[in-house]
């Protein structure tokens, strides 16, 4: 506008200054204070893999105004997170304020977790301030104890029919005698205790209870089939956390719990117990697990446990076939571990093929996907059949599904009498 009116030339340079003036107001203000911002970030020791972890930051401004401040926190490599800012507007001088966010961990091991990075700003906007504080952490994360805890706490209040495990009708071949008792309404008849009933003159009954001290044993394959990922996790991943909890279920039961984990070679190897610190230990075992890109030893598996394991257990294995061939190479392994123990068999159906397979196909190309789709479907059905077939019991499970349906089998069996 100068060139045509030589009186804005005059106002721009008025409203140059003007602005010169304010950036330097706006660093006065910013750096005329050493550690203007106090803050730190809490969390657990522990993490839980695969689970939403709560974290907390606490910041706190010592300037004598108000400030803004964009906050970014050094997250972990694992987590893969750039570009997550938290911004506190309007933050009164000397008053604590809290950002609480949540991580989802898909992998178990360190996380390091860096500095907080915090940029403030006066109202006036023209300049930032960077301020660094060092909250430096290492965090390790475990198997999934949050589902621990949850699955724990419904077994000890007799709810873990509110996540689908189902109530199972206990025979008695599977009950040892406790007591005789007073009849309840609800109480089967066919558990009167008639000789009772007449010494006492009322209805009295024999209450039995599970045949506790059996041994159930995880075991874990970490081959390269497991490797496999769902949701984020991989398949080694979910059967580290339902063995967990299965553990911590089959010790809460009376039952002595155990962990194998195998690929190429015998990993861990954890005797059944029903000691205190026997969750700790196979805690510690998971903690440390791995999947090997190698093809599964069943051989050496079955080799370990007959030299190891003399009583007759329950087995839950953790496995995956991808291909009727592949599990034909390891039957004969298999039907040797069901003749002196009781083998289940746990392998993984593909959630993102069943719905390939359940989608509307429109074009050549989702017609052909799903045709392949179904095969493959097919195939692990044909493991499914081959697999009871030959004795061996057998759950085909999606992966979110595993814990639950785990649980479920484990106390069908128990209720059968078949450990």
């Amino acid at each position: 506008m100068g060139f045509a009116f030589p009186f804005f030339v005059v106002v721009g340079k008025f409203l140059l200054l003007f602005l010169f003036l304010a950036f330097v107001v706006d660093l006065a203000l910013l750096f005329g204070q050493k550690n203007p911002i106090s803050g730190e970030r809490v969390l657990e020791d522990k993490l839980s893999n695969g689970d939403l972890n709560p974290i907390r930051l606490l910041l706190s401004s010592r300037f004598n105004f108000k400030v803004a401040l964009d906050i970014i926190d050094e997250f972990p490599n694992q987590l893969q997170l750039r570009d997550k800012v938290f911004r506190l507007e309007q933050v009164q001088p000397n008053k604590e304020y809290s950002i609480d966010y949540e991580i989802r961990p898909v992998e178990r091991g360190e996380y390091q977790f860096g500095n907080l990075n915090i940029f403030a700003s006066t109202p006036i906007g023209l300049a930032k301030r960077r301020v660094i504080i060092d909250a430096n952490a290492i965090a390790k994360v475990y198997p999934s104890f949050i589902q621990l805890r949850k699955y724990s706490f419904l077994t000890i209040s007799n709810r873990l029919e509110e996540i689908g495990v189902r109530k199972v009708r206990k025979l008695g071949v599977s009950q040892e005698f406790e007591q005789i008792r007073e009849y309840v309404t609800g109480d089967d008849y066919k558990l009167i205790n008639w000789k009772a009933t007449a010494k006492r003159n009322a209805l009295m009954v024999n209450q039995y209870q599970e045949e506790k001290s059996q041994h159930i044993y995880c075991v874990v394959d970490k081959g390269r089939l497991m490797h496999m990922p769902f949701d984020g996790l991989s398949l080694i991943d979910y059967s580290i956390n339902a063995a967990l909890v299965m553990s911590s279920i089959a010790i809460g039961r009376g039952d002595k719990a155990g962990l194998i984990t195998f690929s190429d070679k015998i990993g861990s190897f954890i005797s059944t117990n029903s000691k205190g610190t026997q969750m700790n230990t196979i805690v510690e075992s998971l903690y440390n697990q791995e999947t090997r890109l190698r093809e599964s030893d069943f051989l050496r598996l079955y080799k370990n446990v007959k030299i190891k394991i003399k009583k007759r257990s329950l087995m839950l294995l953790f496995t995956n076939f991808d291909s009727m061939v592949s599990l034909n190479r390891q039957l004969k392994y298999l039907k040797s571990l069901n003749k002196t123990h009781l083998l289940c068999a746990i392998i993984f159906d593909n959630s993102e093929i069943n719905r390939t397979v359940n989608a509307k196909a429109t074009t050549e190309k989702e017609v052909y996907l799903q045709t392949s789709a179904e095969k493959f479907l097919h195939e692990k059905r044909l493991i499914v059949k081959e697999l009871n077939k030959n004795g061996i019991y057998t759950i085909l499970t999606e992966p979110q599904n595993l814990t639950v349906n785990t649980i479920n089998t484990y106390i069908q069996m128990k209720a059968k009498g078949a450990i």
